[in-house]
Formats: structure tokens, C-alpha cells, sequence
């Protein structure tokens, strides 16, 4: 299946890239959801399936959707004459310098 993401057919912007400085790995924070009976049990019940408590339950599964999105944004349509200069690029990169060498130390979010 076939999704058109561009920018333009969705109305925005393209979306540029942002790295988050990562938080120390015991920090704690909460979120706090109202939702109706019916969905809290359907995931209860998924959740006891797994073997997993629903705060276990909901943060994997956010987690695991919050990476899909992330990943998910890197299909993106262009004009032929911005496709010819996107394509250019790619074949003649400019040499790594000091910003980019730190970005690729970066450990990713979601790892």
C-alpha cells in the first residue's frame, strides 16, 4: 500500500529534522489520560494477554508507535527540477565536518 506523504499533500511544510538532548535514563515523569470503560478494559485485556501491567502495556505500545512515526517521515515527493538538485546532492555530499560527526555520536531517542 502506497501513501502519498508530501508536504504538499498533506497542506505543511516539510518537516525538518530536531534532535532532543536525551533526559538521564531514571528520570520519571506522568501522564495523565481519560478514556472511556470500554477502551480501558480492551486494554486490560491486551494487556494481561502479554503479560504486561497497562502502564507497561500503553508505553510500549506508544513507544513503538511514536518510532513508526518518526521513521515513517522519510518518504517525501518533489518537484522533478528539486528532485535533479536533491539527487545531485546525494552524489557529491560535502565532506563530514564537526557538526555533523557530533550528530552521528548521538545515541536516537528511541534507542
Amino acid at each position: 500500500m502506497t501513501h502519498d506523504r508530501s508536504s504538499a499533500a498533506q497542506g505543511r511544510r516539510p518537516a525538518t529534522a530536531a534532535v532532543a538532548e536525551r533526559a538521564p535514563a531514571d528520570a520519571k515523569g506522568s501522564i495523565n489520560l481519560r478514556i472511556e470503560t470500554r477502551t480501558r478494559q480492551l486494554i486490560d485485556e491486551a494487556a494481561a494477554v502479554l503479560g504486561k501491567t497497562r502502564t507497561e502495556f500503553m508505553i510500549d505500545s506508544a513507544r513503538a508507535q511514536a518510532i513508526d512515526v518518526l521513521l515513517d517521515q522519510r518518504l517525501f515527493v518533489l518537484e522533478p527540477e528539486r528532485y535533479d538538485a536533491f539527487v545531485q546532492a546525494l552524489d557529491h555530499p560535502p565532506a563530514p565536518g564537526p557538526k555533523l560527526r557530533a550528530l552521528l555520536r548521538r545515541i536516537p531517542a528511541w534507542a
